[in-house]
């Protein structure tokens, strides 16, 4: 469990890969998540507070290199599934903030573990007229290489993550379906009130 806690951390790691800059939307998605990757696992290895599991320097991370360049309704509405349409636009909103809070602390203390790790990617089978790909990558380092992929869409404003798999689990399934029990238990409203204490929960953790 250990093993794969810090799996699903790095996943969000490198999901930092992300940053787009003025000539993205003219690079395949694959030469993009290479170009960038590198220097995100750069910054986390240099950056002491990371490493130390800083929730603060963490969100600013996310916030800067992720957020802009993950199309994030799309992964909340596909990991709430059937309910997000009968969301309201402001449950639609806190789910999203919940989710993104959720996502950050689950795996925070996971990035102080990124130290010697390297990305390798596999060559990227795709048309040019494809508007959603796969990028397949595995992370190398000590013991066996690590299955890292993303899921990924063009869009006006450039190609967007909206997915991402590690050791064949992809992220959306494994939430939807605790979200859809959740849910099916208390309604819409009970899942954000769970996740609002769950991260409640995280944060005091952290802190204690």
């Amino acid at each position: 469990m250990k093993r794969r806690s810090w799996l699903a951390g790095l996943l969000m790691t490198t999901a930092g890969a992300f940053s787009l800059p003025a000539l993205a939307q003219e690079e395949a998605p694959d030469a993009l998540v290479k170009r960038i990757s590198a220097d995100v696992l750069a910054t986390i290895k240099s950056d002491a507070a990371i490493q130390a599991g800083d929730v603060n320097r963490i969100i600013t991370l996310v916030d800067t290199k992720i957020m802009p360049n993950v199309n994030f309704t799309r992964m909340t509405s596909s990991v709430v599934g059937r309910y997000w349409r009968q969301a309201t636009p402001e449950q639609q909103k806190q789910l999203q903030d919940e989710f993104k809070t959720l996502l950050v602390r689950t795996y925070s203390g996971a990035l102080g573990e990124v130290k010697d790790q390297t990305l390798s990617f596999r060559p990227m089978r795709a048309k040019p007229e494809d508007t959603e790909v796969v990028v397949r990558s595995e992370v190398r380092g000590k013991g066996e290489p690590i299955q890292l992929d993303y899921r990924m869409e063009k869009t006006a404003n450039g190609w967007k993550i909206y997915d991402l798999n590690v050791l064949g689990v992809w992220l959306v399934e494994t939430y939807r379906t605790q979200f859809a029990q959740e849910i099916g238990s208390k309604g819409i409203d009970g899942l954000i009130a769970s996740l609002v204490q769950r991260n409640k929960s995280s944060a005091t953790a952290k802190t204690s």
